[in-house]
């Protein structure tokens, strides 16, 4: 069985490419993105490959609007999937339907810098974001995958199919997904979303376990881009890391909540609650 959920022919070409490179989350942060994509470059030489960026392109680095227009034409060049994440989401539910604090939460969560960096001053003129822009994050596919790995933003739920998986599972999922063990998934899973928690204490540092890889590295704070080089081959985690890096520029911000998760009286308790990791506040060790 096929352990990802995209079209087979876009499975049959990653089994093809020998090498996949999969990129942690970039937001905004187009200094930290170029030089990615020339370490790329560099390391592929003259082989066959393809690029899977994780989501969560914009909000929180100083160019969110440049991330997106250099994934756009990179995609015209290279065999690239671009998959959502969960500030994609929100954006566009802030500027298609700003009501219901959709618009706030938000700019809460790193909306501010993405305005600013579409030239917008102030929260009235939402047309500014180019059609372009929305109609090309509207459309990101939530997985893709290879004869031996999925690739998604957030996670998946442990004990399901990659097909039965919901879509906020995908953009948001954390305690469940980042606790679960090996055996209660179908394929190694890499992912973004995560920079810090409990089992990942250095937001800087990926996270290289049996069942999963997590290449979150808070770039837009710490200045570090994570590409996770994976053989076709090769079941498991990345043969290599390639890491890139720039100015640290900020204090790693806290996400929303995840909505995947139970309500509080059904979560067991834990050596240390990872609610606890997740609603730090600004001082550098809240997760992103």
């Amino acid at each position: 069985m096929t352990p990802a959920d995209p079209a087979n022919a876009e499975v049959n070409a990653a089994t093809a490419s020998p090498r996949t490179y999969a990129v942690g989350d970039v937001h905004g942060r187009l200094d930290l993105l170029r030089l990615a994509v020339d370490a790329i470059a560099a390391h592929v030489g003259d082989r066959p490959f393809r690029v899977v960026f994780l989501g969560d392109y914009v909000d929180r680095g100083p160019d969110s609007r440049g991330v997106v227009d250099f994934l756009i034409d990179l995609q015209r060049r290279w065999p690239v999937t671009c998959l959502k994440g969960n500030h994609e989401e929100l954006m566009l539910q802030a500027v298609t339907e700003p009501g219901n604090r959709r618009l706030e939460r938000w700019l809460e969560y790193g909306g501010e810098q993405t305005l600013e960096s579409y030239g917008i001053g102030g929260q009235d003129d939402l047309a500014g974001v180019p059609a372009e822009h929305l109609r090309w994050m509207a459309g990101l596919p939530r997985t893709t995958g290879d004869k031996h790995r999925i690739y998604v933003h957030a996670g998946l739920m442990p004990g399901l199919p990659a097909h039965r998986q919901k879509d906020e599972t995908c953009l948001w999922i954390r305690e469940r997904f980042l606790q679960a063990r090996a055996s209660e998934f179908e394929a190694h899973i890499v992912h973004g979303h995560t920079p810090v928690w409990e089992g990942k204490p250095d937001p800087a540092e990926p996270e290289l376990l049996e069942h999963r890889t997590n290449i979150d590295t808070g770039a837009f704070a710490t200045g570090v881009l994570c590409v996770a080089v994976f053989d076709a081959g090769t079941p498991g985690g990345p043969i290599e890391l390639l890491k890139v890096t720039g100015e640290r520029t900020a204090s790693m911000i806290p996400d929303p909540p995840d909505p995947t998760s139970p309500p509080p009286a059904e979560t067991p308790r834990r050596r240390r609650g990872l609610g606890r990791w997740f609603s730090r506040g600004k001082g550098g060790d809240a997760a992103g």
